[in-house]
């Protein structure tokens, strides 16, 4: 059996993009038949802005809209070893991508892949940036649950090959 896969979720304050992007892939990976492929699934912030705090309540909301009731998560930021415990490193959006970079910089030889979690947008345009929602209303928290949902699922059809896919997520 291959070793699990270990995903990281990064935005800014590791309140509402970050944490929305966990808890929709945890809803799917923490159940048959994914729980067999997948290992850590946390989230993190690229600043220490929210280090402690629960996710934003329209975060909360949404997953909660969504059926996704069981999510708990208090922010945390980046760290080195995160380049060693995660293969897979997603930033919502080109800054933070940077700011990932950046601390992936100081950590050479580690095992994660570092990219945009809007690479699995699906289509041809190109990765999609997962905006920030914090200053807007209840909408921008449903279009990050809809790329999310989205992500995951185009995610879950590139490294797990063969199973099919929710489709609650399709």
């Amino acid at each position: 059996m291959p070793e699990k896969i270990s995903v990281l979720f990064v935005c800014l304050g590791n309140i509402c993009r970050s944490t929305m992007a966990e808890g929709v892939f945890q809803s799917v990976a923490r159940k048959e038949p994914y729980t067999e492929f997948f290992d850590k699934i946390d989230s993190c912030g690229t600043a220490a802005y929210h280090v402690g705090d629960t996710p934003d309540y329209r975060t909360m909301m949404t997953l909660e809209n969504n059926g996704i009731t069981d999510y708990v998560h208090r922010g945390r930021q980046l760290q080195k070893a995160d380049f060693d415990k995660f293969d897979y490193i997603f930033a919502m959006d080109r800054s933070n991508l940077i700011g990932v970079e950046r601390v992936a910089q100081s950590k050479p030889g580690s095992k994660a892949k570092v990219m945009l979690w809007g690479e699995y947008a699906g289509g041809k345009k190109g990765p999609e940036i997962v905006e920030d929602p914090y200053y807007g209303g209840d909408r921008g928290f449903t279009t990050v649950y809809d790329q999310c949902r989205r992500f995951t699922a185009n995610f879950l059809r590139d490294v797990v090959p063969g199973v099919e896919v929710p489709e609650k997520l399709a």
